[in-house]
């Protein structure tokens, strides 16, 4: 039984040291990064990070560790297919269609008031 208790005492303790040794490693070898971000992307990304119950740093430590380890930029970074609509390059038929079709989505329910968009705008992005 004491050899056991031995076993088990040395075991957790080489374990307390690897433990240690990293944080003192970690520590050790670790830079700061300062960015500037728009206060209300910083309030939602915190505001996300805490449900998923991590810190901002381990956060960036996770995406830079994704860049190290993919070699590229860990997601998707593309231009929209779709482009802006220009007024002035619209011929008056196109304006009355794009219009007409604006109309049909309101008449089948498929748009909200600017005050019911902004009210589920705030509530799904804490603004």
């Amino acid at each position: 039984m004491l050899a056991l208790c031995n076993t088990i005492w040395y075991t957790w303790l080489e374990i307390t040291h690897i433990i240690l040794w990293e944080v003192f490693i970690m520590s050790a070898k670790s830079s700061n990064i300062m960015t500037r971000v728009e206060p209300k992307i910083k309030e939602q990304a915190e505001f996300v990070l805490s449900q998923l119950g991590i810190s901002m740093s381990t956060a960036m430590s996770i995406y830079l560790r994704q860049i190290a380890l993919q070699r590229k930029i860990p997601f998707e970074m593309a231009l929209p297919n779709a482009q802006p609509i220009v007024f002035s390059s619209l011929s008056d038929d196109e304006f009355n269609a794009l219009m007409d079709k604006a109309a049909q989505s309101y008449a089948d329910g498929k748009c909200v008031s600017l005050n019911e968009f902004k009210t589920e705008l705030n509530k799904e992005f804490r603004l």
